[in-house]
Formats: C-alpha cells, sequence, structure tokens
C-alpha cells in the first residue's frame, strides 16, 4: 500500500508508475474522494470545537442558575450533524481503502520501463553444456518416475507425480537447500499452507491475484501461492524493536496455483504445474539497508546455483515486467538443455515498505521517535520442479542416465542417477 500523503502530494507520479506495470487505476475517482474526505473532516472539527464551546456555556449557565434550553438543543443538533459527518467519513474510508489496495506499488527509480523485451541482462554464470548428442527433454529422461498421467487421475492435468529416484531428489534438494539457508544465518519456519483473506492481502496477492489461487469457501482460506505469504505475515501487526533488524528467514512450503489464462503456454513436462514446490526466503530490514539486503538475497540464490554448477543468467526486471508489490525485481534463469532455453527459477523482489503499510510490520526506533515501516523482501532460494528439469536435462549422459552435481550425489549416495 502506497503512502496516503504521497497520493496526495503527487498523483502523477502514482498513475505514471501504474500505467509502466500495465495496471489500470482511476487516480481521479481517489483524489475527488480524498477532497470529500478533507472538507468533511474540516466540518467535523468546526462541529467538535462549536459543541465543545455550547458544552462550556450550558455548564457556565448552570451553575448561575440561568435556562441552557438553547445551548442544549443547539449541542444536539451539532451531535446529529456529527454522527451523519463520522458516518459519511467512515464510508470514504473505506472507499478510499479500496481504491489503494488496487494502486500498485512503485517501481524503483533504476527499473527499465516497458516489457519483458526491456529486461537488463545483468550478469551470467557458467558454461551452457554441450553434447556429442541430441539432448532429450526431461519428460523422456524421467518417463519412469515422472507419471503426469497418474496425477491426472489422483487430481487433474497440470499436477506432479514423482516416484523413486525423482522422489527422491526433490527431497533432498528441499533438504540442502534448508540446510544451505539456516547455515547462512537464517531461521527456518515451518509455516501453514492456507492463509487468511487477511494475510493475502498483507503481501498483496489479494485482490489482483484471486483468480490465480485456490479457495476453501467454507472456511474463507486460501492455499498459499508461495511461502512469502505465511512466512511474512508472521509479523503482521508486529511493532519489531530497531535492535531485531534483520530478521532473516527460510522456510519450506508447497505452492498452490490455478494459473489462470496461461493455457497452452509451456504446459509440457514440468514447466507450468498447479503444485509445485520451494524454499523461501525473506528478509525484514531496515529502510536505510534494503538495497543491500536486496543484492544479498541475489548473490545467496546464485551462489546455490554455482554449488550446483548450473549455469544461470540474472535479470532486472522492465517495470511492465514486474509484479503488482514490487518495487525492483532480479530474476534468475537457469539453462534447459533439453529444451534449450531459459527457466526462472527465482525471482528475488525488494517491496520496499508497500507489504509492511498493507500489514502493519513497524519498527521502534532505537533513540525514540515514531514507529517507522520496515521494508520487506523475498526470493525463490530455489524452486522446485524446474530446477530438476535443469539438473535432469543437462546432467544427462548419452545412455540415459544423469550425472549428479557432486554436493548432491553425496546426499544421494550415487554419482549417477541411472
Amino acid at each position: 500500500m502506497l503512502d496516503r500523503k504521497m497520493l496526495r502530494k503527487d498523483p502523477q507520479k502514482v498513475a505514471e508508475a501504474a500505467n509502466a506495470k500495465n495496471e489500470k487505476i482511476n487516480m481521479d475517482t481517489w483524489i475527488e474522494a480524498d477532497s470529500s474526505r478533507r472538507a468533511l473532516m474540516l466540518e467535523i472539527e468546526d462541529l467538535r470545537c462549536e459543541r465543545n464551546t455550547l458544552s462550556k456555556a450550558v455548564s457556565l449557565k448552570k451553575r448561575s442558575g440561568e435556562n441552557a434550553d438553547n445551548e442544549m438543543a443547539k449541542s444536539r443538533e451539532a451531535g446529529l450533524r456529527l454522527n451523519v459527518l463520522e458516518d459519511k467519513v467512515s464510508e470514504i474510508d473505506k472507499s478510499l481503502a479500496e481504491m489503494e489496495k488496487g494502486f500498485p506499488n512503485i517501481p524503483d527509480s533504476d527499473v527499465p520501463v516497458g516489457g519483458e523485451e526491456n529486461n537488463v541482462t545483468l550478469r551470467s554464470w557458467g558454461d551452457i553444456p554441450e553434447f556429442t548428442f541430441k539432448p532429450r527433454p526431461h519428460w523422456e529422461l524421467m518417463e519412469d518416475v515422472f507419471q503426469p498421467e497418474a496425477a491426472g487421475r489422483i487430481a487433474g492435468s497440470n499436477f506432479i507425480l514423482f516416484r523413486g529416484w525423482a522422489a527422491r531428489l526433490q527431497r533432498t534438494l528441499i533438504s540442502w537447500m534448508l540446510d544451505y539457508h539456516t547455515e547462512a544465518g537464517m531461521e527456518e519456519i515451518w509455516a501453514p499452507f492456507l492463509a487468511k483473506a487477511e494475510s493475502m492481502t498483507a503481501t498483496a496477492q489479494l485482490p489482483k491475484m484471486e483468480d490465480d489461487m485456490y479457495k476453501i469457501g467454507r472456511d474463507n482460506l486460501y492455499l498459499i501461492p508461495t511461502g512469502e505469504v505465511p512466512i511474512t505475515n508472521l509479523y503482521r501487526d508486529q511493532l519489531l524493536e530497531e535492535a531485531d533488524l534483520p530478521v532473516r528467514l527460510c522456510g519450506y512450503t508447497p505452492c498452490f496455483r490455478r494459473e489462470a489464462g496461461s493455457y497452452g503456454k509451456d504446459n509440457r513436462g514440468l514447466n507450468r504445474v498447479h503444485q509445485f514446490e520451494k524454499v523461501e526466503m525473506v528478509r525484514l530490514e531496515h529502510p536505510e539497508r534494503s538495497d543491500q539486503a536486496h543484492q544479498a538475497l541475489l548473490d545467496h540464490a546464485a551462489g546455490m546455483l554455482e554449488q550446483l554448477g548450473i549455469p544461470y543468467r540474472i535479470l532486472l526486471l522492465a517495470s511492465g515486467d514486474l509484479s503488482f508489490a514490487a518495487a525492483k525485481c532480479f530474476d534468475i534463469e537457469i539453462w534447459s538443455a533439453g529444451q534449450e532455453k531459459w527457466l526462472e527459477v527465482s525471482s528475488i523482489s525488494n517491496f520496499r515498505d508497500f507489504q509492511a503499510r498493507r500489514g502493519n510490520m513497524r519498527y521502534r526506533p532505537t533513540g525514540g521517535g515514531k514507529p517507522q515501516f520496515i521494508h520487506t523482501l523475498n526470493g525463490s532460494g530455489l524452486a522446485l520442479p524446474r530446477l530438476i528439469i535443469s539438473l535432469v536435462e543437462n546432467g544427462q549422459q548419452e545412455d540415459g542416465s544423469i550425472k549428479l552435481p557432486p554436493v548432491l550425489a553425496e546426499r544421494m549416495g550415487m554419482e549417477v542417477i541411472r
């Protein structure tokens, strides 16, 4: 949520930011409603002063034995008018709040303007693997252990069923990633896999992404689309001490997404599914240090891929490719040898104080003063199953076996999956 003072001071900036993100907002309607509210508040303050003056006059007249009926009548009239105006302000406040939920975060000044064609490749690492044979896609290499038909009988299309070494590889990767994060100083969180609407609103999945989420109507709960939701909401409506910052968290969660409107887009195999697993990184940071924290999260996630020996590239997303809530985002893409394309495996985002305002997450300055909103950041560290796609396709041998990177071979107890 954006600062209301900023909305009043520079509505043009908000409108331009929304346009850059391809979001439709009606700034004029907000300005009109806010102007009406401020006019009503002036009238309310005048009535409150008038009622206080009348109350004092009534007291003085009663103490002196004079008749105060006229002043009492005027005070009652002012009170009735005050109730009407306060109800109007309350209704406008609700309307303003609903409109503000639909205003996207403002991209940072160094974010390129435009769509995904304007994303900037910042750096890359690793060599694209070369083969003496034609590399195959993962759905051929995993034919016996990845069974979408069986998953379809159980849950429907675009769900995953792993068995044998694929199930074990997924479990091993989750365990390794959690260990990697906690050894770097993050606290592991095991969070609920469902969330209330209030939690979804705080992290800005609602109202924007409602059509992409699974909802349990009877209980008014949502299956989480990302671990960002429950882990960030651990601090919703909380007041931290400045000394508590930064808060560095990680946690495993399944993620559930309906992927509304995405059918036909790279649906083959594990590319796009309704449930996938990942380990999420969340950071709550002092506003003055959020840029450094953003870079630290990016470097940490990239370091994991280097440990796995997977070629990657880092993109700075343009405004039209940014999420609704992000002020700035780096995408990490990894190479898929069998499909000969790059696949996103992590988005490292800085939300500034956007989520903190929606979720009322603040810190108390050490030297005293008014509580301030924290900055929230997060990123996948890392997302499955695209990580498995890259490991399987890049590590394939001509006989169909899969060579594992040393860090996984040690945990799996085998260098090659046959």
